[in-house]
């Protein structure tokens, strides 16, 4: 019996080594035991539903102001993984940008590349340099794929090491739960609960994107500075909390300029 256990045990070892994947751009190692291909079909069906419990925005101005900084992120994140030839990891990428007709203080990015928007982070945003600093950091969560991690930790806790063995006993919409739950859909706050690791690790990425696309990374630190004071001074104490502190976040936006500037197209 303990000769099984152990086998089971190297077994179990082999297949979290061959799960891993590595984030672009950070070259984290990530565990991977879901692949895009299975989770980005629930995406979209969820990201679906969104639209359809929700209300588009009829502002046009505003409309089109989220859906052309969306797109001008997008084209430079291809740029960016078709020159370090990482393109395939885009596979089933289906960008989608829309505004959300809501007094709720969010942004979101499923996995696949759909993007919403809330109209009540606007005011925060202030312009469209601000409302690149959340569609970069929104979408770096997408392009870490920060999802499909979570949703592998969340597995990898049950004892399950692929969605096939899921699906065997699991209902479709366990599996959509399990999905929102990764993607932070279904707490409480509608906010997205990554880790805080998760978070800094899309600040950076965020910011170096929004370079890319031709907005000033300097304006980083201020939405952030906005962010705190509209807080109030009601943010949880950053160990309690899965997001890093404001304080850190500008503390560590301001770090990283150096590095967003080699990238930034004016």
């Amino acid at each position: 019996m303990i000769q099984i256990n152990k086998i089971i045990h190297f077994l179990v070892l082999i297949a979290f080594v061959w799960a891993c994947a590595t984030v672009p751009l950070t070259n984290r190692s990530q565990l991977s035991l879901v692949s895009n291909a299975e989770i980005i079909p629930l995406s979209f069906q969820n990201y679906q539903q969104v639209l359809a419990e929700g209300k588009l925005s009829t502002n046009a101005e505003q409309t089109a102001m989220v859906k052309r900084v969306g797109g001008r992120i997008q084209k430079a994140v291809e740029d960016y993984m078709a020159q370090n030839g990482l393109s395939s990891q885009l596979n089933g990428f289906e960008w989608e940008f829309n505004l959300i007709e809501e007094n709720t203080v969010n942004a979101w990015c499923m996995p696949g590349g759909k993007v919403a928007f809330y109209t009540g982070i606007l005011p925060i945003c202030k312009n469209e340099t601000g409302v690149a600093v959340v569609m970069g950091h929104e979408v770096a969560h997408a392009i870490a794929n920060h999802g499909r991690e979570r949703m592998s930790q969340q597995m990898a806790l049950n004892g399950i090491l692929s969605i096939g063995s899921v699906a065997a006993g699991t209902s479709q919409n366990q599996l959509d739960d399990m999905l929102l739950q990764a993607v932070g859909i279904a707490s409480p706050l509608g906010m997205l609960k990554f880790g805080r690791d998760q978070e800094s690790e899309a600040d950076r990425m965020g910011l170096i994107f929004m370079a890319m696309a031709g907005y000033n990374p300097a304006e980083a630190p201020q939405f952030w500075e906005r962010m705190s004071a509209q807080a109030g001074g009601s943010q949880q104490p950053e160990f309690l909390s899965t997001h890093p502190s404001s304080e850190t976040r500008i503390t560590d936006l301001n770090k990283w300029q150096a590095e967003a500037n080699k990238y930034y197209k004016k």
